[in-house]
Order: C-alpha cells, then sequence, then structure tokens
C-alpha cells in the first residue's frame, strides 16, 4: 500500500548499530527509505557499509549525544548526506544504569537524563526547525518505554527520562501538529536486546516478566519495525502525540 511506502523519504535514526534501533532503521530502509544510521562510533560506518551492500540507500555517522555541540554538528552533518533535506527523525538511542535509590550516582542520573532525555529534546528541536524551514511535513517518532507508565526498580534515571519522553512527545504535538509535524512515540515492553542482559539473566525476574506477557515471550527489533514505519508514513498523518506500546499486551495484564 502507498499508505506505507516510504521511497525516496529521508531519515536519521539515533542508536541503529544495534538492537531496537537497528532494527527500525532496518524496517524504514526495507519500506523504501534513505537513512543515516547514528552511532556513538565508528561502528556506524560499519553497519551502514554493511547495510548498502544489500542494496540499501545508507549512510553512518558517529554522534557523542552527550556533547550538546556535537549533537548540533553532527544532525547538519546527517542532513547533508541525505542531500540537505529530511522527512523523519527516529530518537533511538539510550543508556541504562543500575543501582539502589539510595545509591544511586549523581554522575550516572545526569549521563542517562543527558542521553535519554535532553538530547531526545534537541534532536526533535534540531528537526523541527529543518522541517519548518523546509516548509514539508516532518515525522518524529521518540522511543518511550514501559517505564513511562511505572517506575520500575532500581532504574530511577531510566523511568524520569522515560517519563519525560512520553511528556515531551505530547508537548512538541500540540505545537507543532499544526504545522505538519507528526510527533508520537513507541513504548516498547520487555525486548531482548543488550539493555535488558541483566533481566534476561535474573531468572527471577525473567520468569516474573514473562509470566504478565500475553505473548509468552520477549520482544525483538523485528517487532518495532511495524510500528516505527507506520508512524513514519502517511498512515499516521492524523496521529499526534500518541504513547504506543509495543509490549506483547504487558501493559494489558
Amino acid at each position: 500500500m502507498k499508505l506505507f511506502d516510504l521511497t525516496g523519504r529521508k531519515a536519521i535514526v539515533t542508536g541503529a548499530t544495534r538492537g531496537l534501533g537497528r532494527g527500525m532503521a532496518e524496517g524504514l530502509m526495507e519500506a523504501g527509505c534513505e537513512v543515516v544510521l547514528v552511532g556513538s562510533s565508528d561502528t556506524a560506518l560499519k553497519v551502514a557499509q554493511e547495510f548498502a551492500e544489500r542494496g540499501f540507500r545508507c549512510h553512518g555517522i558517529a554522534i557523542d549525544l552527550a556533547d550538546r555541540a556535537r549533537r548540533e554538528e553532527g544532525f547538519a552533518q546527517a542532513v547533508e548526506l541525505l542531500g540537505g533535506h529530511l522527512d523523519i527523525l527516529v530518537n533511538g538511542a539510550g543508556i541504562q544504569r543500575r543501582h539502589f535509590c539510595e545509591e544511586f550516582p549523581i554522575e550516572d542520573w545526569d549521563d542517562v537524563l543527558e542521553v535519554n532525555l535532553t538530547a531526545s529534546f534537541h534532536l526533535c528541536q534540531l528537526a523541527g526547525r529543518q522541517f519548518i524551514r523546509q516548509n514539508s511535513r516532518g515525522k518524529i517518532v521518540n522511543i518511550a518505554s514501559m517505564l513511562s507508565f511505572f517506575g520500575g526498580f532500581t532504574v530511577p534515571a531510566y523511568a524520569a527520562s522515560k517519563g519525560g519522553v512520553a511528556q515531551l512527545t505530547k508537548a512538541l504535538a500540540n505545537e507543532w501538529t499544526g504545522k505538519g509535524i507528526n510527533v508520537n512515540a513507541i513504548a516498547p515492553g520487555y525486548m531482548a536486546t543488550e539493555m535488558n542482559t541483566a533481566l534476561i539473566n535474573d531468572q527471577g525476574r525473567n520468569t516474573e516478566i514473562l509470566a504478565r506477557i500475553p505473548a509468552h515471550r520477549w520482544g525483538t527489533p523485528e517487532d518495532m519495525k511495524g510500528l516505527c514505519i507506520f508512524l513514519s508514513s502517511d498512515a499516521s498523518d492524523y496521529m499526534a502525540g500518541a504513547v504506543i506500546p509495543c509490549d506483547g499486551g504487558y501493559l494489558a495484564k
């Protein structure tokens, strides 16, 4: 269907060298999109080359998202790689730190909030300006979390950052929907990625989590593709400020 066809569209995806970010980037390319993969190291260039060898239009760039000056510079470079035009931003990057609340280092708090929330806002702002300057429609897909809905354990910074991403998504939608910029978020459930290795290896928590998921399995990067394509395509033109779970039914139980 043409509603979901992204042929000719241009996207920036952060956190795109592994895990959910890589899965979403691959989904966009499979739908016809040209994508800049943003990673924290030169691995982004290698991953982009691997996709290019499979016939996709793909570029890679290393950006330290904790560095505010580098974020702005890197964003401009990414848009340049796309020929000076942008249609889609996917804020897929995120980091995690685990400590009991009373022991949580303030430095870790700052690191998590900077990458997960502040960088997401900054890139949304840069993308919003780009869309307005182009006088074109635009799509922004933020990545929220199950911890946008509840607090979790030993992850206060992550929970705070993802609660913030959900509210940021709504705030941006209020101001930008009328300008043709759709801002929405996906809230992944429990996903079998490197970030969740500690939970997967904790037999007690793993059993507890699986018992609550009606799909009876952890999610995968493949499970994120459809929603990301939808929120990046014309099919979602009347969607704004939504935070959509992709969780195998976890929140429904």
